[in-house]
């Protein structure tokens, strides 16, 4: 697999957003707005905990892959792009986690 399949799928959900909700889960959970996209993505986040702590790795993989589509679609809802939170995080590189949370206080 290659490295870019985030990329892919923040595309494939990015082109969705004007599609018609009746043809694509995507843009069904778009049209419902951002917060409907939010609350999905907790939804899949809290199935991911529930696997992290039974230890079934397949379970959790799958609830993983959840996770991560939905993050993309609450995202896409908010027209924040992938770039965006991998330029953040490229901003955080090097950086201890303690003096890159004491700086957002």
């Amino acid at each position: 697999m290659s490295d870019d399949t985030l990329m892919r799928l923040a595309a494939t959900i990015a082109a969705r957003k004007g599609a018609d909700p009746e043809s694509s889960w995507t843009a069904k959970l778009l049209a419902k707005g951002p917060e409907k996209a939010a609350q999905k993505f907790g939804e899949e986040a809290i199935e991911a905990i529930v696997e992290a702590v039974r230890g079934d790795r397949d379970k959790l993989t799958a609830e993983a892959a959840d996770v991560l589509y939905h993050l993309l679609v609450m995202l896409a809802a908010r027209d924040v792009t992938l770039d965006d939170v991998l330029s953040e995080l490229a901003r955080r590189e090097g950086q201890s986690g303690i003096t890159e949370k004491a700086s957002r206080s």
